[in-house]
């Protein structure tokens, strides 16, 4: 496929040779490859490939990894997130979509606190790729956006995609962190490990993925969700907002914490809303004042 015959043509076969592989998106991810290797987007590529261009050297190799269930991402080296192009690779959470609007939360939040003439107060918690972090500082100026990071990898890319942003970058627990900002905190964020104990269909996630970037802990994978709530009521500033992703099936054990908590007189609110697919996969929670 390397170098030889026209790109139009080997398009064809690496959406089939993607297809046949599994590949959920097999012509979309060859025409990714491409442009990769060529420096152009898909747009700029179909006139590229109509005009008769040859195969860029290495476009099977890349192919032929994409086949064996290697992340796309891992092999173009980005991911888009929002208006943003993220840095990713092994060791890293790749980000979804769905994510993007666990963002759109804490963004809307951070507009409403400085539209209110207060300084914003963000921290995102288990950022891996400093997505959501990267995503506030960049939509919403004048934010003051913390991000926390265990792991050494992640942290790493974090790094990269947090340079020049503004962004205070901590390698550290999330559950621990930042205790000198207890009690101010208007916006805690995050997409936590929160996978429950079972097989993941998609070899993307379940061989690339990093382990401790998916699962929450216990039969129903929310230990780590049910901490990082408790940390967030801490860290949170009377009326301060939690916005948390989850997996689709814990909706009633996400409602019953905060129900719980709130009787308590932690939460004064919360309500689990749906991703881009009408799942349910987010929850805002309102601190008691």
């Amino acid at each position: 496929m390397d170098g030889a015959g026209e790109l139009r043509a080997a398009l064809r076969v690496a959406a089939g040779a993607l297809n046949a592989a599994g590949v959920e998106s097999p012509r979309a991810d060859a025409e990714l490859l491409a442009g990769h290797l060529l420096g152009q987007d898909r747009g700029r590529l179909a006139v590229t490939a109509l005009m008769g261009a040859p195969v860029p050297e290495g476009y099977g190799e890349l192919v032929a990894a994409r086949a064996s269930r290697i992340p796309l991402q891992h092999l173009t080296g980005g991911a888009p997130f929002r208006s943003l192009s993220l840095a990713v690779g092994p060791g890293v959470f790749v980000p979804r979509p769905e994510t993007e609007l666990v963002a759109q939360a804490a963004i809307d939040e951070a507009r409403a606190v400085l539209a209110a003439g207060r300084e914003p107060l963000v921290v995102d918690a288990c950022t891996g790729s400093g997505a959501i972090a990267a995503a506030v500082a960049t939509e919403v100026p004048g934010a003051v956006v913390h991000a926390v990071e265990l792991h050494e990898a992640a942290h790493a890319y974090a790094a990269k995609n947090l340079a020049g942003t503004g962004v205070r970058l901590h390698l550290g627990d999330a559950l621990t962190a930042l205790e000198e900002l207890a009690g101010t905190v208007d916006v805690l964020v995050s997409n936590p490990p929160y996978v429950p104990p079972r097989e993941h269909a998609d070899p993307e996630v379940q061989l690339h993925d990093p382990d401790t970037a998916l699962y929450g802990g216990g039969a129903d994978g929310m230990d780590f969700p049910r901490a990082l709530a408790l940390r967030a009521a801490q860290l949170l500033r009377p009326r301060g907002l939690f916005v948390m992703e989850h997996d689709e099936t814990q909706e009633a054990a996400v409602l019953a914490l905060f129900g719980a908590e709130a009787a308590a007189g932690v939460w004064a609110e919360a309500a689990v809303l749906p991703d881009l697919a009408g799942r349910p996969r987010f929850v805002v929670a309102r601190r008691a004042a």
